[in-house]
């Protein structure tokens, strides 16, 4: 395992089509990274990564955030292990795997991130080796009609294959706060689960494509280490003051 989560961390995903658009989200919210104030993080999806590619992760870490680079790397394991040592190398400091790749790809992704931090850790600025998540079940996903689940429950396949990862040595997985706890409860506590699909309770929100939601309350309360908040954020009047809510409902659980 590398570095533990000692109190719930907030990641706000800078899901925009332009880096000039997330650096400008990401600007606002500085403030709420002052020292002594909780963890802050944003993460890099796909559709930001394709558009600016590895600066844009630089970018947003010069401005004093972590970053969580979300590619959800799933291919031959000879391939994700040059992509992994290439998300450690563009400075990332979290990054994710599907664990539908297997036990193998799973132990290569692990075995890359491990070789990358040790080549490239410090010209990166990179103090602890970057944390390597799992992809579970997506929160978008359920039970009805689903070729991936196959009319299994998503709880049961998610724990499934958080065992997987565990024995491969990952650092945890991605799951819905729905089954943190039962994967905390297989896997142990220092196994850490990031949470999507975070919302507050607001009876004219909608969830979008997010199926399985839980309030940040709840997901703290589940045990869910990183919580991953969008639109509730990103797309707010008043982005700082959603985000510093959010933190405020964390800390309280």
């Amino acid at each position: 395992m590398s570095q533990l989560a000692t109190q719930p961390k907030l990641v706000i995903a800078l899901d925009f089509q332009t880096g000039a658009e997330a650096l400008g989200l990401a600007g606002k919210l500085v403030s709420l990274v002052a020292p002594g104030q909780p963890d802050l993080w944003m993460k890099v999806g796909l559709e930001l990564f394709v558009a600016e590619g590895p600066e844009i992760v630089r970018a947003i870490k010069r401005l004093g955030f972590k970053v969580f680079l979300d590619l959800k790397f799933l291919d031959i394991p000879n391939t994700v292990r040059g992509a992994v040592r290439s998300a450690v190398k563009c400075g990332a400091d979290m990054l994710n795997i599907h664990a539908a790749g297997g036990l193998d790809m799973a132990k290569v992704a692990v075995a890359a991130r491990d070789e990358a931090f040790l080549e490239y850790g410090a010209e990166c600025a990179l103090t602890e080796k970057p944390l390597l998540f799992a992809v579970t079940v997506l929160t978008s996903m359920q039970d009805v009609d689903n070729p991936i689940l196959r009319g299994r429950p998503a709880a049961e396949v998610a724990l499934e294959l958080a065992l997987v990862s565990l024995a491969a040595g990952l650092d945890g997985v991605v799951c819905s706060g729905q089954e943190a706890t039962r994967i905390k409860n297989a896997c142990g506590q220092n196994f850490m689960c990031l949470t999507p699909g975070i919302r507050v309770p607001d009876p004219s929100a909608s969830a979008d494509d997010q199926r399985r939601v839980m309030t940040p309350e709840a997901a703290v309360a589940a045990g869910s280490d990183f919580l991953v908040v969008g639109r509730p954020v990103t797309r707010a009047v008043d982005p700082v003051g959603s985000a510093r809510d959010m933190l405020r409902r964390m800390a309280q659980a």
